[in-house]
């Protein structure tokens, strides 16, 4: 029973479900794997470990009387601290937000809970959840368990960093700008960004977001298997009044042609060798599944829906946001909102309603172009996983980390569900392949992504090495 931490949600709920294992046993073997490798990592922050066994003891105890306790029963699972929980700091890495103790969960959270998880601890983000590497003044710093040298992401590294290495079979992850994909990516597993509207989410001990946050920003897994995240999907997307975005939309949605676009560098992005090979190799596994898959040069805009994303983003700046981040005084994310400034300023007025106006337009082209393309194949990044803390050596080499990840913030903007999986190794680093479709299309990212890990050798929990 000792490796019950390397089993994948879905085998873990079989078993608890069919009284092979207790759901305590198994968060027995998780929290033994949390102390056996988080010290190296740093992924999880804040700890919960009587909490775990009290609510599988809860699962087992459903199970005894007959009941259901849910489609993630016993599942062990980590929430990023940058939602509210009740009893523990909401910080998004923050020291000022330290004393933001919740007396409310998280809609994310509550619906975990419905589906019989097991929440084993609370993983970590950078200074306001803002970069692609995970390190702030609170928590410390997050480590790759591929290669300590990489970053692990971000900002759900934490999510990301603990899951690859086995602490928990789903990491909870949000996403306003690959924050989800991007740190799934880094760390060699698979992340699931979805629509808008898909997955309820909001935090009662904050403030009311900006309407670019509350377009762009979602709650969503990451895991080691594909159909993890279908099954965390499925229990994450129950209903919860509290979330006026939220849309009952189904799961499967109609039939559709197993027909993808594959585009290597999308709005001339620069795309290394590295990943232009692994999208061609997913093409080729999604052809030999029965998939027909067409190459082309280009697809619907990005580049300029990620520049307005980003303006949508920055607007919080001078509403409040810098003034945050002067108290905050992190050093590392006051380096990152200086360098965006100066590449999108925050918006007046007029910018600010041009940027929610051309929002639809940029919509409604994709959305014509998924009638005949139901699934896109594009990159996650242009480059391999960046070396740690790369967005700290100055203008130019942010601008390069920019260029790269344009396919990360350009498709927030309208809402679009994305896929990130997992395909392969280059050297000591993880690369992989990003999937899109329509809004509330996860089915049909899950089918794709599905095919192109099967043909793959599946992600396994790593230990780290040093």
């Amino acid at each position: 029973m000792t490796d019950l931490w390397r089993l994948d949600a879905t085998e873990v709920a079989r078993r608890v479900h069919a009284k092979e294992v207790s759901a305590r046993e198994v968060a027995l073997s998780a929290l033994a794997r949390l102390d056996a490798v988080n010290p190296k990592l740093n992924a999880v922050i804040q700890f919960m470990p009587e909490q775990a066994l009290e609510a599988a003891d809860a699962v087992d105890a459903q199970i005894a009387r007959g009941e259901d306790p849910g489609l993630l029963a016993g599942v062990p699972v980590t929430i990023k601290v940058n939602l509210d929980q009740v009893g523990f700091a909401t910080t998004n890495g923050l020291k000022i937000q330290a004393h933001a103790v919740a007396t409310e969960d998280n809609p994310v959270v509550s619906n975990f809970r419905r589906a019989g998880a097991v929440i084993i601890g609370r993983t970590n983000t950078p200074a306001f959840s803002l970069r692609w590497f995970t390190s702030n003044d609170i928590h410390g710093h997050t480590y790759n368990p591929h290669d300590k040298g990489l970053t692990p992401g971000g900002s759900s590294g934490g999510a990301a960093s603990a899951t690859a290495a086995g602490i928990g079979a789903i990491g909870h992850g949000t996403d306003i700008g690959g924050s989800i994909r991007y740190p799934a990516y880094a760390c060699g597993i698979h992340g699931l960004r979805p629509t808008l509207g898909r997955i309820p989410a909001w935090n009662p001990c904050l403030p009311e977001r900006d309407i670019g946050a509350q377009l762009m920003a979602v709650s969503g897994p990451l895991a080691r298997s594909i159909r993890d995240l279908r099954l965390s999907l499925a229990a994450m997307s129950a209903p919860d009044p509290r979330d006026p975005w939220y849309v009952p939309a189904p799961l499967e949605g109609p039939p559709a042609p197993k027909r993808a676009a594959l585009c290597v560098a999308p709005d001339g992005m620069v795309v290394v060798p590295e990943v232009a090979a692994a999208l061609r190799d997913a093409a080729q596994r999604l052809r030999a599944a029965g998939w027909e898959v067409e190459e082309m040069a280009s697809l619907p805009p990005l580049r300029e829906p990620a520049r307005l994303q980003a303006q949508l983003w920055l607007s919080m700046l001078p509403r409040g946001g810098l003034a945050a981040a002067e108290r905050e005084a992190e050093a590392r994310s006051l380096a990152v909102y200086g360098h965006m400034q100066k590449l999108t300023a925050p918006p007046g007025l007029a910018e600010y309603q041009d940027a929610l106006t051309a929002r639809m337009g940029f919509l409604r082209a994709w959305s014509l172009f998924f009638e005949r393309y139901p699934v896109v194949l594009m990159p996650v990044s242009g480059e391999l996983p960046f070396a740690d803390q790369a967005d700290q050596q100055g203008a130019e080499a942010f601008t390069a980390i920019i260029e790269a990840q344009l396919t990360q913030v350009g498709l927030p903007l309208m809402g679009l569900p994305g896929l990130a999986v997992a395909t392969g190794m280059v050297g000591s680093a993880p690369v992989g392949v990003q999937l899109v479709a329509g809004r509330y299309r996860e089915d049909l990212l899950l089918s794709a992504g599905e095919a192109i890990a099967a043909a793959g050798t599946p992600p396994s929990p790593v230990d780290p090495s040093w």
